[in-house]
């Protein structure tokens, strides 16, 4: 019997949301298939790729960044640059310094810093905290205020303080913010409820279900998107219908993988490389899992996730 091909599509979609403005401006989300399923139906609007820069700046002891970054003294300068990286569709800056248990770099210097960046790139852009409540909640409220109409992506309100963050930057300044929950489906609907109470719309806000690098706890972030992207197409759940980006960069290049040098593991090949590796490995897959949008820090990286974009497209 001849094999008859069914197309899997649903009645229910993604949202979209707008980052950016102008020619430069971007949309995530929007289909109605599985992820990167474009033989099914069309997908409108491609997943994205990001580039994070810290406010530390690149790491120059990678030589490929190095070189690709010669000449760019500045995170403003260096973020100028990503954003005419191929493959790069948005700019991430972290504020990694902002911590109050380790540099704790004031809310003035992150607004400074931000303002440089805007005014250095017309790119979309996106910010990231610190990871401490507070800290990023007064952080996002300032340069929102500074950089609005710029219609940027402010990852992200949590359970913590997305009260504060949904209200400044969704409400007050108009901007995009991501809700983050814990790598749980259900954590994650319960704070899209909350976030709906206050009377956002989901075409104004993304999801971010948690992060982590290929090998460190990675198969219950996919079962998760995986999860999430099903209940919103397969079962119309519209508190679930929101674009998801998930932040690659930080983890991949946080673990022993990326960090060792070759010279205390020869047999591990070259530290870049082997970071690379481990980004494309985890943003590949979580692309593949149902992630709209992926955040990753090396230019290798943006440049062959690109590719791949583009041949599942």
């Amino acid at each position: 019997m001849p094999f008859k091909k069914t197309a899997q599509t649903y009645s229910a979609s993604i949202n979209t949301v707008t980052l950016g403005t102008g020619d430069k401006a971007v949309t995530v989300g929007g289909s109605n298939v599985d992820a990167l399923c474009s033989f099914d139906a069309p997908i409108e609007h491609k997943p994205l790729i990001g580039f994070e820069i810290t406010d530390k700046g690149i790491d120059a002891t990678l030589p490929k960044m190095a070189e690709v970054f010669a000449g760019c003294d500045t995170v403003a300068a260096q973020a100028a640059k990503a954003a005419e990286l191929p493959g790069v569709d948005f700019v991430a800056i972290r504020f990694e310094s902002a911590d109050p248990n380790g540099a704790d770099m004031s809310v003035e210097d992150c607004v400074a810093m931000a303002t440089a960046v805007a005014e250095a790139t017309d790119a979309p852009l996106c910010f990231e905290g610190c990871k401490n409540f507070d800290k990023d909640a007064k952080i996002f409220e300032a340069v929102a205020s500074a950089l609005q109409g710029r219609n940027a992506l402010f990852m992200s309100a949590r359970e913590e303080n997305y009260k504060t963050v949904a209200a400044s930057v969704g409400m007050a300044y108009g901007q995009k913010f991501g809700a983050e929950s814990a790598v749980d489906i259900n954590l994650a609907k319960q704070l899209n409820v909350l976030i709906g109470q206050m009377g956002i719309q989901n075409n104004g806000y993304v999801m971010n279900l948690g992060s982590a690098a290929v090998g460190y706890g990675f198969e219950y972030l996919l079962s998760t998107i995986d999860r999430v992207r099903a209940a919103a197409l397969g079962q119309s759940d519209a508190q679930l219908q929101l674009p998801i980006v998930t932040p690659c960069a930080g983890d991949c290049w946080g673990v022993k993988e990326a960090l060792t040098e070759e010279s205390e593991a020869p047999e591990w090949g070259a530290r870049e490389e082997r970071g690379i590796q481990m980004e494309i490995c985890t943003a590949a897959a979580v692309l593949a899992a149902g992630s709209d949008a992926v955040i990753v820090g090396h230019p290798d990286s943006a440049a062959t996730l690109a590719t791949f974009v583009a041949d599942m497209m």
